[in-house]
Parts: structure tokens; C-alpha cells; sequence
């Protein structure tokens, strides 16, 4: 009887913690390395990643020039480091922040009919870091 109990008790434990997963959205698995530039994280519909040595102009030029070649640009914010697109049908937000003098975050945010369509912002990602690296 007391087997059963310890049963159903691990039983329960494992659905919450799996419940929690499902529900929360916000699981990040690292993936992989991008050379000198860092590596970049992935959720469920945002790739980011942190670059360094690198002019905040200069990525903000490369992601323009990268994702107008991609899609079309609907909106901008230069000096906030915001830009909204239509890319193969997904709408992708593109957003930079300055961590600090010499370090950039990059994040990448694509999604279809409000589902994640985190292959085109990872696909947006590294043709923006393959760009800047020249």
C-alpha cells in the first residue's frame, strides 16, 4: 500500500514538472558556437546572442541591410535598435541593447499566426552574424 501511495505521488511530481515546461515557454537550450562572435541562445521563438568588439552602428547597418534583402521592412526605431519585418510570411522582430561598451545583444523574434517560427529568426540570426563577420 504504501508502494502504490510513493507511485502516484513520483507520478504527480513528473506530470507538474512537465506541466510547468509545457506551460512556462521559456526553455532556452544553447546551441552551438559562433567563433569569435559568441554563441547564441534559443527559445521558442527568439534566437539572441551577444556580440562583441563591434560598433553598435555597424551591426544596426547590417541588420537592416540583411533583413531588407531577406523581407520587407514595415517598421524602424534607429535609435532604439527596433526593427519589425515580414520575412518568408513570419513577422520577425529584430532588437539590439547594449550591455556594455564593448558588448551587444542581438535579439531575433519570429512568429507566424502567434506560433514560433524559431527557424527563420535563427536563420535571420546567423546571415546577420555571417554579414557582420564579414
Amino acid at each position: 500500500m504504501n508502494f502504490k501511495k510513493l507511485r502516484q505521488k513520483t507520478l504527480m511530481n513528473v506530470l507538474l514538472i512537465a506541466m510547468t515546461f509545457a506551460f512556462n515557454g521559456c526553455i532556452y537550450l544553447v546551441v552551438g558556437g559562433v567563433g569569435a562572435l559568441g554563441g547564441y541562445v534559443v527559445s521558442p521563438d527568439t534566437v539572441e546572442g551577444m556580440i562583441t568588439n563591434e560598433n553598435f552602428d555597424d551591426i544596426w547597418d547590417a541588420v537592416v541591410e540583411v533583413v531588407s534583402v531577406m523581407g520587407v521592412v514595415q517598421e524602424r526605431n534607429d535609435g532604439g535598435g527596433i526593427l519589425i519585418a515580414k520575412v518568408q510570411g513570419t513577422k520577425v522582430t529584430v532588437s539590439m541593447m547594449r550591455l556594455s561598451d564593448s558588448a551587444i545583444k542581438v535579439s531575433v523574434k519570429a512568429r507566424k499566426a502567434f506560433m514560433p517560427k524559431v527557424q527563420v529568426a535563427q536563420e535571420v540570426y546567423m546571415k546577420i552574424i555571417k554579414y557582420i563577420s564579414g
